[in-house]
């Protein structure tokens, strides 16, 4: 068991672990954050009365739907920093044991 113990904090595994579960638990909230709140206040912006998804642009006779892409980047880029500094503050990127 030490050996095995020893392999987990030298190989990284807790803080992939860490930042799994952080990110799937921050993840929903970051969603409903950006989805309610800051969706509406872009689709006003960009005169879409359907918030950030459903904003697109005409090209001939195609619509080129940019909204969902742009919701999905914004997610990503929150969770990110999140996750990031949420790790930073809480002291876990110093769980694992660096490799000698």
């Amino acid at each position: 068991m030490k050996d095995f113990m020893e392999f987990i904090r030298t190989q990284g595994v807790v803080g992939l672990a860490v930042g799994l579960v952080l990110g799937s638990a921050v993840a929903d909230v970051v969603k409903a954050v950006v989805d309610d709140i800051v969706n509406p206040i872009i689709g006003l912006l960009l005169n879409s009365a359907d918030g950030l998804k459903a904003a697109y642009f005409s090209l001939g006779s195609a619509k080129i739907m940019y909204g969902d892409l742009l919701n999905t980047q914004i997610n990503l880029v929150v969770i990110a920093a999140v996750i990031y500094f949420g790790v930073k503050k809480l002291g876990l990127d110093k769980l694992d044991k660096k490799a000698e």
